[in-house]
């Protein structure tokens, strides 16, 4: 019956796609740890609520997108495990009305022996003809990979703004003009593409939402539209977390010095000096270091004389800024 032979053959081709989009997605989460080395010697501001927060090191940031990305492929991997289970054999509504006896596990292992996927035949075949709960599922993480994705675009986005009065910490790969009236302007495309392959992505788990609801009584008529949906989520994501690799992510360069020069002239660094000199000198530091433009360093060096310059190079040091190691 087409009521068992369709979603079975839906399950078989989403287990195969989802399979090269994992690998997609390993590739772009090599990158970004690959990044991540490149640029663990790179000193940088954190930032929490768009303000200035306490030091980091760019590569400590690429290794977190790298290990998000990470994540949903073990998501997607969990996911693809019930779509391995299938109805084959169950006929019209999962009774296996005109099927011979022992014909839905004979069909089931001849269908793994010869595609290589493991198939696992559903215990309550009338349950399983109508349920789309896996659909759903595999919907769901893949809206949650493309909000993570979409993050990351953002963030990417956002470091590279710019070039001169923006954050301006990392170079992105220059794709074309970005303006036919502005001379010189280069956008961040790449990344504004992949954000809008998310919201197409998180808009066509609605649609998954709304079918998987829409089945009635013993079957589900609403797969044709669950089909579309999948598929195209999983292909033009493929696609676009290729893209990011290939046109950005390798290409992304680090502005060093200037990163380097925002953190040292930064009010976050106070932080490290509240064990030295307690939370609420720190605050009047950071005080008059915001009302007068002053650095922290001519503060507490120069002019107060709380600490010298080697306690301050000292407390000030890479592993410091990045670890925090102060009083450790």
């Amino acid at each position: 019956s087409t009521n068992d032979v369709y979603p079975t053959a839906f399950r078989l081709a989403l287990i195969l796609r989802l399979t090269s989009y994992m690998d997609a997605l390993r590739r772009l989460e090599d990158a970004f740890h690959a990044k991540g080395k490149e640029f663990e010697g790179v000193l940088k501001m954190g930032r929490t609520h768009l303000q200035d927060a306490v030091p980091m090191s760019l590569g400590q940031e690429f290794h977190g997108w790298g290990t998000t990305i990470g994540e949903e492929v073990h998501r997607l991997a969990d996911v693809r495990q019930l779509l391995h289970e299938v109805n084959l054999g169950a006929t019209a509504i999962g009774t296996s009305v005109t099927a011979a006896s022992g014909y839905p596990e004979m069909v089931t292992r001849c269908l793994s022996d010869l595609t290589g996927v493991k198939l696992i035949l559903a215990g309550d075949l009338v349950e399983a003809t109508s349920d789309t709960g896996a659909y759903v599922q595999l919907s769901g993480v893949l809206k949650r990979t493309s909000a993570k994705l979409t993050k990351i675009c953002n963030d990417i986005r956002l470091l590279a703004s710019g070039p001169r009065c923006g954050l301006n910490e990392i170079n992105l790969p220059q794709m074309q003009p970005g303006s036919s009236i502005m001379p010189g302007k280069v956008n961040p495309v790449i990344p504004e593409v992949v954000n809008q392959t998310n919201f197409l992505v998180i808009g066509l788990d609605l649609t998954v939402t709304l079918a998987a609801s829409a089945g009635q009584l013993q079957l589900n008529v609403m797969e044709p539209v669950i089909t579309f949906a999948l598929f195209t989520s999983i292909f033009t994501m493929e696609n676009a977390v290729t893209s990011l690799r290939v046109n950005c992510v390798r290409g992304i360069t680090a502005n060093a010095e200037h990163s380097r020069d925002m953190v040292l002239n930064s009010l976050g660094i106070v932080t490290l000096l509240k064990q030295p000199l307690g939370y609420k000198q720190c605050a009047e530091i950071a005080r008059e270091g915001y009302e007068t433009g002053k650095s922290l360093q001519q503060i507490v060096v120069n002019e107060r004389k709380l600490l010298s310059q080697e306690e301050w190079d000292e407390l000030f040091s890479f592993e410091n800024l990045i670890r925090g190691n102060v009083g450790k």
